[in-house]
């Protein structure tokens, strides 16, 4: 394994915490030498992902990129290739501050390697509800987990001098109405539960910016809360960082520099730019403030090395589709999947154990990644049919399509079109003026691109877009395009106008752009024209080129057939873009299409049944009895086929735990919806959301947070608290036994379950231990304070938590020592 220590890039360290005093003087005879207007022009972005910069006092532009998953750069789409890593909770499924640490130095150099000094990420909101749409870029339901998590992640990038920036801060659990709406969430559950993550990274990491959300919390909009921010954030933590906004969420001047954000993003144009000095110079902002976000810009410019001398940027990285990119990414995202079932122990699959049919449009059509800002470019996606196939033999797997999941198309492979001046893989775009002359023609490798407001198309009058077929026969295909605009096609004697809307929303027209898509009979070297008109809104556009859709009762047919003559059937069914992502809930847990009917059909006729999800988040499994076994592969990145081929085969143990619980229905569980009244979305549930809340209820759901078979079993023979903290339990250590045949690595975790029973149970710490078969060994629990006090709103301090059951468990399903804590003393 590369450890963190074991970096591939040397690169001059960098301090994680407050710079040096001689740099804060720098910094002060900076902000004097400024005046008014030069201070408040740099605390607006330069443009869409930069900052200004002054050579008067030393200050280079600063670089953001979007990338809790990958480092995409500035441009949405069509720029350089980069990693695409495995999701956030497929990543915090491993339960591995390590493994978090190394994905940190993955991104650190990445950025290094685009001359990019802040990666705009971790995302560390939580799952309070299961339909969340962006839960995919998150940690987990556990605020303790995502916050050590988080910790090491933003750790490991600072320790390389790249910035990193947690977001939304704060009570960003959803995406319906996310840039209005109102979250009404009391105090203790502030406290316990949303700003906890924030306060353990802000405490452990000191990370160099946080962001702020678009919503309102408590009737105050993000951008303007002076507790959260002032009061709380960089007074009772002495967070001495940068505070910026979300892309566009601010929208008063003076109320949101008093409340203490420093940043509005994105620039030149913004309500500070435009109103911020009048403000000042009216009194209603003291330039004392204004000061202040200057320290905190150049002190952020000081940490990424764009302040007082320029930064040595390495020049040797390794590549994204290198060998070492690819070992790393393949090993990360197996040893987060989770084996939810395993009955019998079919897997992990044996050498030579017979014929296997693979099974669904997953397996081909992979999701490696969700949508929204966080999508990025990478080298290759390894379909999961392509992974199974390498790892077991051409002569053993037959690939079947399954039925339909997509009703939004994407952008078409580039491997599919060629541009028609060049003959190479992609696109040809040319903008034209009113009187029809070209003005500009570019080759793109991708069959999509960025319109932007600013960019090199902003003075067409007409864009066109072409491209010849790549098919190897004659075939019958959907052809499109993908993008807001009034549209004119032409392919293969077809002929259409029509118009596609932006998707509501935020966004809308560059984070889930809508399709339109017609079945055309089309020749090898056919070509497609695409052309659209003066509507320059930021948006994405792009060529559909996709087969034609199949009727479900004829796919699932033909994958009875394959399941009935193979020896185990592994069907692959999950989400896509349309519900895992930025800027939508979903309005079910169900499965898109009539994949679960293809699931029960299989099963029905296969001698062994294996179901992959290819999903971040919950699903529905009312084929669960019916199955034989159930991998929870996540968005797996660009290594997917690679990574779940090894999960199955057992060269790497899928050792996830469950970092979300799983409902067996819709409606199920303490937290559900995400749909505003009224503007507001009420957390009614306050402290008891995910386990918690199942767990006082009572009722069992589909599956536990914490669950995960993995490979081996375990015999737990005692547990006992070593170390305490004052009031709290500090260490517990326990004595374990791999019982099973196959070297295994178990997660062992702590909770307390409280005396009170209106206090709900809390997860307090774990461990982890690899051991061989037979072997034992002692797991030792740092058992965190922060996880046990509860918040007093009337005396506006801290409490202990008092007595209860210390409960050590592989979830809070599978519970297997419970030790009787002692009352604890007033703190």
């Amino acid at each position: 394994m590369l450890t963190t220590s074991q970096s591939t890039t040397k690169t001059k360290k960098a301090s994680v915490n407050a710079t040096q005093p001689r740099t804060e003087d720098a910094l002060e005879n900076a902000i004097r030498s400024l005046d008014l207007t030069a201070k408040i022009r740099l605390l607006s972005g330069a443009r869409m992902f930069s900052l200004h910069a002054d050579a008067a006092i030393g200050l280079e532009e600063i670089v953001m990129s979007d990338g809790p998953t990958g480092v995409r750069g500035e441009e949405v789409v069509g720029g350089r290739e980069s990693c695409l890593l495995p999701n956030a909770t497929l990543l915090a499924q491993t339960w591995d501050p390590g493994i978090l640490a190394e994905v940190g130095g993955i991104l650190a150099e990445e950025a290094m390697d685009q001359k990019t000094h802040i990666v705009l990420g971790p995302t560390i909101n939580l799952h309070r509800s299961p339909l969340g749409g962006r839960l995919f870029e998150c940690f987990s339901e556990d605020p303790y987990l995502t916050g050590i998590l988080a910790a090491a992640y933003v750790k490991s990038l600072q320790r390389r001098g790249i910035g990193a920036s947690p977001k939304h801060f704060l009570a960003n659990e959803s995406e319906t109405q996310r840039t209005t709406v109102d979250c009404i969430v009391d105090e203790r559950a502030l406290r316990e539960l949303y700003l906890l993550p924030f306060e353990i990274v802000d405490r452990d990491a000191r990370p160099w910016t946080v962001m702020a959300s678009y919503n309102s919390v408590n009737g105050t909009t993000a951008t303007e809360h002076d507790e959260l921010i002032n009061r709380i954030l960089k007074g009772e933590w002495g967070f001495d960082g940068l505070v910026m906004s979300d892309w566009f969420a601010t929208k008063q001047a003076a109320e949101s520099a008093n409340a203490g954000l420093d940043l509005v993003m994105p620039g030149p144009q913004t309500v500070w730019s435009d109103s911020l000095e009048k403000a000042v110079r009216a009194g209603a902002v003291s330039e004392e403030a204004i000061d202040d976000h200057v320290r905190r810009l150049l002190r952020l410019a000081a940490r990424v090395g764009a302040f007082a001398g320029s930064r040595n940027w390495p020049t040797a990285v390794p590549r994204p589709d290198g060998d070492l990119r690819r070992e790393q990414l393949r090993r990360i995202a197996a040893e987060g999947m989770t084996v939810l079932k395993n009955d019998g122990g079919i897997l992990p699959l044996a050498p030579g154990a017979g014929t296997v049919a693979v099974i669904g449009r997953h397996a081909t059509d992979t999701v490696a990644q969700g949508g929204g800002s966080a999508r990025v470019r990478p080298p290759h996606v390894v379909s999961i049919a392509d992974g199974i196939t390498s790892a077991l033999g051409r002569d053993s797997v037959t690939v079947v399509d399954g039925v339909e999941t997509r009703t939004r198309l994407m952008a078409t492979s580039p491997s599919l079109v060629r541009d028609p001046e060049t003959g190479t893989a992609g696109m040809r775009v040319r903008a034209f003026d009113e009187h029809g002359h070209v003005i500009e023609s570019r080759h793109f490798d991708v069959a999509e691109l960025e319109v932007a407001e600013d960019g090199w198309l902003a003075a067409a009058a007409r864009i066109e877009l072409s491209a010849d077929v790549a098919l190897p026969a004659p075939a019958r295909m959907r052809v499109g395009v993908i993008g807001p605009g009034d549209w004119s096609l032409s392919a293969s004697g077809h002929q259409e106008s029509f118009t596609v809307t932006p998707h509501q929303g935020p966004g809308g027209g560059l984070h889930r752009p809508k399709s339109h898509a017609s079945v055309v009979a089309l020749e090898p070297g056919t070509r497609i024209t695409a052309t659209t008109g003066p509507h320059f809104e930021m948006r994405i556009i792009g060529l559909v080129l996709t087969a034609a859709p199949r009727a479900a009762a004829a796919a699932i047919r033909e994958a009875v057939e394959a399941a009935a003559h193979a020896d185990t059937a592994i069907v692959v069914l999950g989400n896509t873009q349309e519900q895992e992502t930025e800027g939508q809930d979903k309005k079910t847990l169900a499965l898109p299409g009539e994949q679960d009917a293809l699931v029960a059909a299989v099963a029905a006729v296969a001698p062994r049944t294996v179901v992959v999800v290819n999903a971040a988040t919950p699903v529905l499994m009312p084929w669960l009895d019916d199955v034989d076994a159930v991998l929870f592969a996540g968005l797996p990145g660009q290594e997917a086929g690679e990574a779940v081929a090894a999960a199955l085969t057992g060269d790497i143990e899928p050792a996830g735990r469950l970092v979300t619980t799983f409902p067996a229905h819709d409606g199920d569980g303490p937290a559900w919806s995400t749909t505003p009244t009224e503007g507001r979305l009420v957390y009614t549930e306050g402290t008891r959301i995910g386990y918690r809340g199942w767990h006082a209820s009572g009722t069992e759901p589909m599956f536990w947070f914490g669950h995960g078979l993995g490979y081996t079993t375990w015999d737990y023979a005692s547990a006992a608290v070593t170390g305490e903290d004052g009031p709290a339990v500090a260490e517990v250590t326990v004595a374990l036994t791999n019982t099973g045949s196959r070297q295994g690595k178990e997660t062992v975790q702590a909770y307390i379950i409280p005396e009170d029973p209106d206090e709900p149970a809390r997860l307090i710490g774990w461990g982890q231990i690899s051991l061989g078969p037979g072997e034992n060994g002692n797991v030792r629990i740092t058992c965190d304070p922060r996880t046990q006090r509860i918040w007093d709103p009337a005396g506006q301090a801290w409490q202990p938590l008092n007595g209860g059951t210390l409960a050590v468990a592989r979830g809070l399903g599978d519970i297997r020592i419970k030790l009787q804590l002692d009352g604890v003393q007033e703190a």
